[in-house]
């Protein structure tokens, strides 16, 4: 909910212009520009991880070639959702879900207390690079993807990669592996150009046909009201992106923006705290010329607003890629339920690398899941 800004006369006067406008100039810009390149940098975007466990992330993200704090951010983010006190069904401990009994294989001291905890993330994060980059060299002579032979490893095991060659056939393990790979997307910095989308402009015309609607706390649009992360979410549904439903997850659903980069249907999000994404209250659809549509709080309407205030957070470019795997990501591993008899899980987090059985003589199907379904 959004309470902190003013609309000013100027702004309000014009809308149908403005739109009108920002669509037309929006359109042309989209036909023109090519897909977005990937960065291979991986430093993460600020103000999508929380500022202690992002300089964790940032120091312990270049362990190995095939590790990058951005993925090292969205790896986590897929196992806790960042949370360090999560306890999975099946026992796995904290940020960086280590089982008890793979967790001494990695774990090292690195806050100085003399402890290894796998509830601390000073101790966790470095941990799960440790233990990342030891499976990137353990299935480094297998052909593929070598991130995604590393992420699966994680997930089932080194020994299974090793076992299959590449990511094993357990649906759990390949929804792991894509879910990161687009995620880090979310957490990487931004590259210098994005563009906007054909499906962007149809959003805000979406949001643009709501203005006047009363707000309604919780409103998803069924009985034709909405809050500020419905409305983002309807209007980008109707153009078939599934948005998350709230505003924190939708923060996780694109590249990053910096505000004189922003285009016409970009998200744009508000917080209490700037140094923590858990903190955001209030999104946005940008339009253009400094102003947004958005549900702005209980008593108000769907209106054009200016996106500046004091607690601008950033802006997101959903990709629709990027958009899938922030709604898998929006419930955690770790508070996914166990496995049920009669299913095959991947296993996960076998012991230290090279203790796992010969694929040779390994059974066809992997033992029931100690970690995650």
């Amino acid at each position: 909910m959004r309470t902190s800004v003013i609309v000013g006369a100027g702004l309000v006067a014009t809308p149908f212009l403005l739109v009108g406008a920002v669509v037309v100039g929006a359109m042309s810009v989209a036909a023109g520009s090519s897909a977005a390149t990937s960065s291979t940098v991986g430093r993460i975007a600020d103000g999508t991880v929380p500022a202690d466990y992002a300089v964790l992330m940032e120091k312990s993200g270049h362990m190995c070639p095939e590790l990058t704090p951005s993925l090292l951010a969205a790896q986590l983010y897929q196992e806790s959702g960042f949370d360090p006190t999560i306890v999975s069904p099946a026992g796995a401990v904290g940020i960086a879900q280590f089982m008890p009994g793979t967790w001494p294989n990695w774990s090292s001291p690195q806050d100085g207390d003399g402890k290894q905890d796998p509830r601390n993330p000073a101790d966790a994060i470095p941990a799960a690079a440790r233990y990342d980059c030891a499976i990137a060299h353990q299935v480094s002579g297998i052909g593929g993807d070598a991130v995604s032979n590393m992420l699966a490893g994680y997930n089932a095991g080194p020994g299974a990669v090793e076992q299959f060659q590449g990511i094993p056939p357990y649906p759990e393990t390949q929804n792991y592996v894509k879910n990161i790979k687009a995620l880090e997307q979310a957490f990487r910095a931004p590259d210098p150009v994005l563009a906007p989308s054909q499906m962007a402009i149809r959003a805000i015309a979406f949001a643009f046909n709501r203005l006047g609607t009363p707000y309604e706390w919780g409103g998803d649009g069924s009985d034709g009201m909405f809050d500020c992360s419905g409305l983002v979410q309807a209007a980008y549904t109707s153009v078939g992106i599934t948005m998350p439903r709230t505003a924190s997850e939708q923060w996780y659903t694109g590249p990053h923006i910096p505000t004189d980069q922003l285009q016409p249907g970009d998200l744009v999000f508000y917080a209490t705290n700037l140094k923590n994404p858990g903190s955001i209250h209030h999104v946005g659809i940008y339009v253009g010329g400094g102003a947004m549509i958005d549900a702005p709080h209980t008593g108000a309407v769907i209106r054009f607003d200016p996106i500046a205030a004091a607690d601008y957070l950033g802006a997101t470019r959903p990709q629709p890629l990027v958009v899938d795997a922030a709604v898998d990501a929006s419930t955690p591993q770790a508070k996914r339920p166990a496995a049920t008899p009669g299913q095959t899980p991947a296993p996960n987090q076998n012991p230290a690398p090279n203790q796992n059985q010969n694929p040779a003589t390994a059974p066809a199907a992997p033992p029931a899941s100690t970690k995650k379904p």
